[in-house]
């Protein structure tokens, strides 16, 4: 510890406390007792503070800090994990939390949680003790991901949904769906935000943490774009005046009565988007348009969306091009 005159004539005196320095300034030149006395008044209270506050109680103070500044639906998340971590974990001091406490975590959450799951429960974790405790180094080894091919709808699967929904209240809505649009901005859209054939995507409808249904802007910034629909399927929303009145839930419920009935595989309303991105890929749109169109925030996202769904095309090319040259060789 050392006492330092500085220009302005004040002195000042300056700890290295687990890899971050403190300060406590005099008006005069303090006696060695005083200034230890001071230095040491000054490291308990950051003790006492945030390195004796529990996790839950560092959780809950990430999330107001944060409350302003996220999305309803991000806040309603990290409100859940708060209060899905272990009880133990979640009693335990900022003190006490280390590498091997985190490892602890990741390990028990791993018994029976996805590794997708584990890993935003780590990601918040990680986000309140950096916040609270920035000079802890995490680095947690997570479960290896799971490889997940889920089933993107065929362009004959979409025709025939749209067949069969054609005149009822959810027609709209998973037309819409087929063009690129989530289930939240569906279900935000008011006949204002339809210009002509142009609908102004600004808007999300999102479930907060009091599960109460709130509009809020898009989900990122590219989110927020214009897209083009068929003409008459402008008109029908200007004809009843309001794009989809029901409850969000009943989009979802709709889809999986209408898989069942027509014997199609099972897959969720936001693979509709999926299978607007292959099918723009496949009409040859170059990627950067389908990225604007489709309110993406990176390429890499858009891409691990209908990459799947492209091999089924690139196989039926594989198979296409082996035939021609087995019959030029054969025939």
């Amino acid at each position: 510890m050392k006492i330092e005159k500085r220009d302005s004539g004040n002195y000042r005196i300056r700890k290295m406390y687990k890899g971050q320095m403190y300060t406590v300034s005099f008006d005069h030149k303090p006696a060695q007792k005083e200034a230890l006395e001071a230095i040491t008044k000054a490291l308990n209270k950051i003790k006492t503070g945030n390195e004796m506050m529990t996790f839950r109680r560092a959780a809950e103070s990430y999330v107001d800090m944060k409350r302003n500044v996220l999305s309803p639906r991000t806040i309603k998340e990290y409100s859940e994990a708060a209060k899905r971590l272990p009880e133990w974990f979640c009693v335990l001091p900022l003190s006490d939390i280390d590498q091997v406490q985190i490892n602890r975590l990741v390990n028990e959450l791993s018994k029976n949680r996805s590794p997708k799951t584990v890993s935003n429960y780590h990601g918040f974790v990680s986000a309140v003790l950096g916040t609270f405790c920035p000079n802890l180094k995490i680095y947690t080894t997570l479960p290896q991901k799971i490889k997940n091919e889920p089933y993107t709808p065929s362009q004959n699967d979409v025709k025939r949904i749209l067949a069969e929904i054609k005149g009822s209240q959810f027609e709209i809505p998973i037309t819409l769906a087929c063009y690129g649009m989530r289930r939240s901005e569906i279900c935000a859209l008011a006949v204002e935000d339809v210009d002509g054939d142009v609908v102004h995507i600004n808007k999300a409808l999102v479930l907060n943490e009091d599960k109460q249904w709130v509009v809020k802007t898009t989900k990122t910034t590219e989110s927020t774009r214009d897209i083009i629909i068929p003409a008459e399927l402008a008109e029908k929303i200007r004809e009843q005046g309001h794009v989809y009145k029901g409850h969000p839930g009943s989009i979802t419920k709709c889809l999986e009565r209408l898989e069942r009935k027509l014997g199609i595989p099972k897959f969720p309303l936001h693979k509709l988007r999926h299978y607007f991105a292959s099918e723009m890929s496949a009409l040859g749109v170059p990627e950067a348009d389908i990225l604007r169109m489709g309110g993406w925030e990176t390429d890499h996202v858009m891409k691990s969306v209908y990459r799947h769904s492209m091999m089924d095309k690139q196989e039926q090319a594989k198979r296409d091009a082996a035939e021609k040259l087995r019959n030029a060789l054969f025939s």
